[in-house]
């Protein structure tokens, strides 16, 4: 364990910022979750609508830093084909 202590507050923001950004990345999962159950479920306009709520999270942990500009983008435009492959 750390002695100095900036290195003991160091441990403490880290922390933090670690639940933070677990909680973010579990809003995206639920988000994510949610289309792709609109999807098997074959409903179409749920389905677009939970994509623009999942489109929103995804952006909002992206601008956050939570997830990377590429992995972001990976997620919303596979989510978006599958919604847009649906009959």
């Amino acid at each position: 364990m750390a002695n100095i202590k900036s290195a003991k507050k160091r441990v403490l923001v880290i922390k933090t910022k670690t639940e933070r950004n677990k909680a973010t990345k579990s809003r995206v999962k639920t988000y994510v979750k949610r289309v792709d159950a609109a999807i098997a479920q074959g409903d179409k306009a749920a389905a677009q609508a939970a994509l623009l709520e999942a489109t929103s999270e995804i952006d909002r942990a992206q601008r956050k830093g939570v997830l990377h500009k590429n992995t972001a983008s990976r997620k919303v435009s596979r989510l978006a084909q599958a919604v847009n492959k649906m009959a």
